[in-house]
């Protein structure tokens, strides 16, 4: 029975090659679309959940001030991890990591390699996390402080086939590190990434009590927020009740004003990737969105079904009835119709398959992921299954209910039940359909322009043909020749200005609360200002513009001279002039020389917060060039010769300011580039659907147009004969779509605390799109039918 109906199926698909061309084009592209979304929806919430205690495993987040704007960071003090493990019952393990910048070079028989990706990581962590040694104790990952953990690549990297245990590797802060353990690469799908782990126990060993900004072992130290800590709590246990317990502890050992309001929240390691610190969606909201537009696009290509399906029930009707009377239940013709469904669902799928496996390269270099397409994986069979059951839901159950359900006399006489003459039914599909298409454009065209906004937008200073190092020996605090570097620069062609910073301007996140000044509140004991220390001519060299006063004065006094932004002074609530106003930071009592412009230094998801620039010697190291672009070349060719001269070890590595910027946004132009190309596909989708009905049209009223033709109807009445009911369904649709998109754009624009606007020729701007391709789409089939000879028509009918 089963083969029959399939072959019934694959008769009626060669019979109507035109309609089945559509709907499997269609049913293809909208799976495809809709599986590579899904492929992108899990792999962005698979982040972390390989872990094996991934349920229980949390970030330590302090939080100070209260109130409604609370400051909220992603570090903690060294100790936390050690008292939690101690004093709270909650707590199973815990760790710290940290990113190690201080070694880059290793070297092994005389053959030296570079490794950036490198972190600081207590012994506990292996055993907490889900990152697999293949050689080592997990127990006990680290012999002593100076042992190290490589990846499996950054192994091989190394020591090629011989075998890493054991083996020592030379690195450029002149000390031996033992390997004492080999771990698989770490997924894609880590927050927590590194190809070298290194022990923790050495920071605690070698920390300098008696350098800069450094005045406590780091383990007694309750007020230095450098280091992630990860807590894993035992199976049931509240985290709220944790965090409280390591709050008082902290309090316990640090009993100063700005601890008074101190929280710990604990972040869940599943939402990190997703989810700010406070809670907020980040992530998660572009997750959302491109599930819904997954559904959206199955959406709009089932609709495509069920409209031709419904639409050309007519053609079946007589087909339908005669089964009826001699016999054929309801349910054999329920099995017919849902086997052609089936079956055309099936061609798609094979279809969607192969359009997958081609466009995966592309895909991923859109998305910036590296996605692996296994068609027999459990996970991707899963999407498949899903796709495929909400497909025949969507458009397989309700035709085959439609069309079994035919009265055969009423049918014989073409008067269709349950559907209508009028085509009602298919009316709504087609408004619901050029209602998401309206939206998807409507998107499209304000996610660009808020990538726009991002790219023009004055950050406040001058990115442009500047480009910046690390110095490494140039500027070493114990043997500077930055100064004999910046006049050797200065003297080359294509070189405007040198300047140095201890921070990236591009992208700054340090803080501290120990800030004080005239008229400080008690309220404001917890308020924290972003520093960074730079040259005296940073200003000047990165074009910042003052607000009051000129900033540094080239005289020692400078040392106590500081520089605030605008935010800074009105959070402060120091009075204007500013200038002169007692400040005092770090111990250090000085006066401020200067207001700066706000001026952007973190990504545009972030608002400006209150900075401080301070002449420093001390902590600096990053080099700023600015080069007159066209000698840029130049420029890059003399900082290269000065780097071998001073660091011969290393290799030259530089950034354009401008290029660090947009990296920034990587992630936001990979989500715009795929939004648009996945409306085009829903849109082209519609349109191909429109483009069957208006074929069916014109084909069920050959007769009809043949006698207005000979009647003296001419080729523009029967065009708009044909088209008016589908343009006047855009209309609608627009009305619908509008709104909906306004509320979802302002929820998504909600993520950035500098946006664009959503102005008011956006939408109609959507709707004449919409009704444009809709216009192009049927004036084809229009056009060609109100051309076709009468006679011919009249005769064949």
């Amino acid at each position: 029975m089963l083969t029959n109906y399939f072959k019934i199926a694959l008769r009626q698909l060669r019979k109507s090659k035109t309609y089945a061309f559509i709907n499997i084009t269609g049913l293809s592209a909208g799976l495809a679309v809709s599986i590579l979304l899904l492929l992108w929806v899990k792999d962005e919430l698979s982040y972390d959940r390989f872990n094996v205690h991934a349920i229980n495993l949390y970030r330590l987040s302090p939080t100070f001030g209260g109130g409604a704007n609370p400051t909220i960071w992603e570090t903690t003090p060294a100790p936390i991890a050690i008292y939690a493990k101690k004093e709270v019952p909650e707590v199973e393990d815990a760790c710290r990591v940290t990113e190690d910048w201080a070694v880059s070079v290793f070297e092994y028989k005389g053959k030296k390699m570079t490794e950036w990706h490198n972190y600081q990581v207590d012994p506990s962590f292996f055993s907490m996390f889900t990152y697999p040694l293949l050689k080592g104790n997990p127990q006990h990952p680290f012999t002593d402080a100076h042992s190290v953990v490589l990846s499996e690549t950054t192994a091989k990297t190394f020591f090629g086939d011989e075998d890493p245990m054991g083996k020592v590797l030379k690195a450029d802060d002149k000390k031996i590190y033992q390997v004492t353990g080999v771990m698989k690469d770490i997924p894609e799908n880590s927050s927590i990434k590194f190809n070298m782990a290194f022990n923790f126990q050495q920071l605690e060993q070698e920390n300098d009590t008696t350098g800069y900004y450094k005045s406590l072992p780091i383990d007694a130290n309750w007020g230095q927020y450098n280091y992630e800590t990860y807590v894993l709590l035992k199976p049931g246990a509240n985290p709220v009740a944790a965090g409280q317990k390591m709050s008082a502890i902290h309090r316990r050992n640090q009993d100063i004003e700005f601890t008074k309001h101190l929280v710990y929240g604990l972040n869940p390691l599943t939402k990190i990737h997703l989810y700010a610190p406070d809670g907020k969606e980040q992530g998660m909201m572009i997750v959302r969105v491109f599930f819904i537009v997954a559904v959206i696009v199955l959406l709009i290509a089932c609709i495509n079904y069920v409209n031709l399906i419904t639409a050309r029930a007519m053609k079946r009707s007589k087909e339908i009835s005669l089964r009826k009377i001699v016999g054929a239940g309801k349910s054999g013709l329920f099995m017919q119709f849902l086997s052609e469904s089936l079956l055309t669902f099936l061609i798609a799928l094979v279809c969607a398959t192969g359009l997958i496996y081609g466009v995966m390269p592309l895909y991923n270099n859109i998305a910036g992921k590296n996605i692996l397409f296994r068609p027999w994986a459990p996970d991707v069979l899963a999407v498949y299954g899903l796709t495929l059951l909400a497909t025949l839901l969507l458009a397989g159950i309700y035709p085959a209910i439609t069309l079994s359900s035919f009265k055969p006399l009423e049918a014989m006489k073409g008067k269709l039940s349950g559907i209508g003459s009028k085509g009602n039914f298919r009316k709504v599909l087609v408004v619901v359909q050029f209602s998401f298409s309206i939206m998807l454009i409507t998107s499209t065209i304000i996610i660009g322009k808020q990538l726009k906004y991002i790219r023009e937008k004055n950050l406040g200073y001058d990115k442009e043909n500047v480009f910046s190092f690390w110095m490494r020996n140039i500027d070493n605090p114990n043997n500077s020749h930055y100064e004999t570097a910046k006049a050797q620069l200065l003297k080359q062609p294509g070189i405007l200005g040198v300047t140095e910073s201890g921070v990236d301007i591009i992208n700054s996140g340090t803080g501290t609360s120990d800030a004080d000044w005239d008229g400080k509140r008690p309220d404001q004991q917890s308020f924290t200002i972003g520093q960074m220390p730079v040259e005296r001519n940073f200003p000047e060299v990165m074009g910042l513009q003052f607000a009051e006063g000129k900033g540094f004065t080239g005289t020692p006094a400078d040392s106590s001279n500081f520089i605030l932004n605008e935010t800074a002074i009105k959070l402060t609530g120091i009075p204007e002039p500013a200038i002169g106003k007692r400040f005092t930071f770090h111990g250090i009592k000085g006066v401020i020389a200067g207001v700066v412009k706000d001026f952007h230094f973190q990504d545009m998801h972030t608002k400006i917060r209150p900075l401080l620039l301070q002449y420093d010697k001390q902590w600096r190291g990053k080099m700023y060039v600015r080069t007159t672009g066209k000698d840029a070349a130049k420029a890059l060719a003399a900082v290269e010769s000065l780097w071998k001269k001073y660091n011969p070890e290393y290799d030259f590595s530089y950034t354009f300011l401008d290029s660090a910027f947009n990296d920034l946004y990587k992630s936001d132009v990979h989500v715009g580039l795929l939004f648009n190309c996945f409306a085009v596909v829903a849109i082209l989708i519609s349109c191909l659907g429109l483009f069957g009905l208006v074929t069916f049209t014109a084909e069920s009223k050959v007769k009809e147009i043949g006698v207005r033709k000979v009647l003296g109807a001419g080729v523009p009445h029967i065009v708009t004969l044909l088209s008016k009911d589908f343009l006047v369904l855009v209309l609608v649709a627009a009305a619908i779509a509008f709104p909906l998109a306004w509320y979802g754009l302002n929820r998504f624009l909600q993520d950035y605390a500098y946006r664009t606007d959503i102005p008011w020729w956006v939408f109609p701007s959507a709707g004449a799109t919409t009704l444009l391709i809709a216009m192009t789409t049927v004036s084809f089939k229009c056009i060609q039918a109100a051309l076709a000879n009468p006679v011919k028509s009249l005769r064949t009918e």
